[in-house]
């Protein structure tokens, strides 16, 4: 499970990276800049919880939980969901995927609720 976690939050670091320095240096003249804006946002997000997977990691290793498990899959579902709709949104202009994107943020506050409740446990 770990390891699941630790690579996911290391895919998620490198596209984010890749996403932002091909958005700052593509993209910048080709966009609208409220675009240029949402494409920051999904970026951000996917870097914190690229370290928030890393810190799941962390968490499972030295604090064992039937919790812990559960934070890192609500940051991976809500992470592809959030950042994900902001990426299709802003690639199609399908305004519809971003009915997605509260559903991915909603995953990443209980997520981190339930990450506290776990730690509060140990």
């Amino acid at each position: 499970m770990e390891r699941i976690f630790a690579l996911t939050g290391c895919l998620f670091a490198l596209t984010a990276v890749a996403i932002g320095a091909f958005g700052a240096h593509f993209l910048q003249s080709r966009l609208p800049s409220i675009s240029l804006v949402t494409l920051e946002t999904a970026v951000k997000y996917q870097m914190y919880h690229a370290f928030a997977l890393f810190f799941v990691t962390y968490a499972l290793g030295k604090w064992p939980s039937v919790m812990a498990p559960t934070s890192g899959w609500l940051f991976l579902a809500g992470t592809i969901l959030f950042s994900g709709s902001l990426y299709i949104l802003i690639a199609t202009e399908q305004r519809w995927v971003g009915m997605l994107t509260p559903i991915g943020g909603t995953l990443l506050i209980i997520g981190w609720v339930n990450l506290i409740f776990n730690l509060m446990k140990t």
